[in-house]
């Protein structure tokens, strides 16, 4: 399959998010034909012509300057997460249709050791494509304790967490927000197509998730984007019950595209007395059943 990764595509998208009154135009009530902002309302609030914005969006102009990318940015209200993803866009038009296979991801072993010296603390590192490429025992113990412990570590085998939220049960059940939880996964995918649209692992896993779950597919057609910042998620774990925990994102300086994400529980709260238990080195259900 191809990616949908083009810019005119994307400005499409978010033209069509807008409507007049929300860019300070005059509506004089006529029909329109299509939801958003029209062409020549879209141009005239970027200041270029409409037959150069109408080239852009049918893949006839490539490499848009960057105070044109600018000015479009402006006036379709893009967040910085939309804009940098444009410029990803404008850019990967230019470059040759082949498909490139980025360098393996590999694990600083830095890394797994700051991992395993946080025992009580959720860990998992993530790679371009949503890859698990490492996780302690107790990020383990919540997101995979279904899962071989080990199997981060062989790349064949890696667990991707875009194709668990998607196709896994056990994530469809551990995430009290799951459609919001679907439309993280994707808008994180839409960062990394848009940078590697070359990439045949991108577009396999993307071909495969929009076959097997429609709730992909429709969310993915809405070019969603945004970054993956802090957060708060609520979690049902089948051992320990309800989680409420904090979510943190780092991004590696050394790798821009690999991520350390960390839960923590608020402290004294039934979270992180729930934590503490799941991360006692027996955890079965049997375990974990109250004592009569």
């Amino acid at each position: 399959m191809e990616l949908d990764t083009d810019l005119g595509t994307f400005l499409k998208s978010r033209r069509a998010r807008l409507s007049p009154e929300d860019v300070g135009l005059i509506s004089y009530g006529t029909r329109r034909r299509v939801p958003g902002l029209r062409r020549e309302e879209l141009a005239q609030l970027a200041g270029v012509s409409v037959q150069y914005y109408t080239r852009l969006e049918q893949g006839q102009s490539r490499n848009a300057s960057d105070g044109v990318l600018s000015a479009l940015a402006d006036a379709l209200r893009l967040d910085e997460a939309e804009r940098l993803h444009l410029r990803s866009l404008n850019t990967a038009g230019t470059r040759p249709a082949a498909r490139r296979r980025t360098p393996r991801e590999r694990l600083d072993p830095v890394v797994k050791q700051l991992l395993e010296a946080a025992p009580d603390v959720p860990m998992m590192v993530m790679g371009r494509f949503t890859d698990i490429l490492a996780w302690n025992r107790l990020g383990h113990a919540i997101f995979g304790g279904h899962l071989d412990f080990d199997a981060p570590a062989r790349p064949a085998d890696r667990p991707n967490m875009s194709r668990m939220v998607f196709l896994d049960p056990h994530m469809r059940e551990l995430f009290v927000d799951w459609d919001g939880k679907t439309e993280e996964a994707v808008a994180h995918l839409r960062m990394a197509a848009g940078r590697y649209p070359d990439d045949p692992r991108i577009v396999s896993l993307v071909g495969e998730l929009t076959v097997k779950s429609p709730r992909f597919a429709a969310v993915w057609s809405s070019h969603v984007v945004r970054d993956c910042g802090p957060s708060v998620k609520d979690f049902h774990h089948p051992l320990v019950g309800p989680l409420t925990l904090a979510q943190l994102p780092l991004q590696l300086p050394d790798d821009p595209d690999q991520r350390i994400v960390s839960w923590t529980a608020e402290p004294g709260s039934p979270s992180e007395a729930a934590l503490r238990l799941l991360a006692r080195p027996t955890r079965t259900v049997r375990d974990l059943e109250p004592r009569r």
